[in-house]
């Protein structure tokens, strides 16, 4: 099943918004091809739904009554903002966050060779690798932070 993904920084992915709950991103997604239960870190659990034939990832806050709360893409087919997010350039993404109003952003070479650009107003992370984007993470909006509402 090919699935169009629409990322929505703040909102959620394509019709399945932040939120939503298993049943819900079953009903737009299906079943995933594989699930595993991260709870390595105290104060962390979550429940992770991959599909991997399809490029993307949900997470689901198991201290929140399992609710879906972030997302891993590596579909290059997938778009945000309009464009094809997979096909721009990292100082592309920033220009085409700066048309939406997102003009704060920063990047950090990790040791490993990944390189990431985040924009934290929007949750969102992108991760180079040889300056070519390979994966997007991004999630709900902090409970502390402004929602942020992006122009359609």
């Amino acid at each position: 099943m090919h699935i169009l993904l629409e990322i929505k920084p703040g909102i959620g992915l394509s019709s399945l918004l932040f939120g939503a709950s298993m049943a819900e991103a079953k009903k737009i997604f299906g079943l995933p091809e594989d699930t595993q239960l991260i709870d390595d870190i105290e104060e962390f659990q979550t429940t992770v739904w991959h599909y991997w034939s399809n490029g993307f990832t949900l997470f689901f806050d198991e201290k929140n009554k399992q609710l879906f709360n972030c997302a891993e893409i590596d579909n290059s087919g997938a778009q945000l903002f309009g464009k094809k997010i997979f096909d721009l350039k990292e100082k592309q993404i920033i220009e085409l966050f700066k048309v939406n109003g997102i003009v704060i952003f920063e990047s950090e070479q990790h040791d490993w060779g990944e390189k990431r650009l985040s924009f934290d107003e929007a949750n969102i992370d992108f991760y180079f690798e040889r300056n070519k984007l390979v994966s997007i993470n991004y999630c709900k909006p902090l409970l502390d932070s402004q929602v942020l509402i992006l122009k359609n």
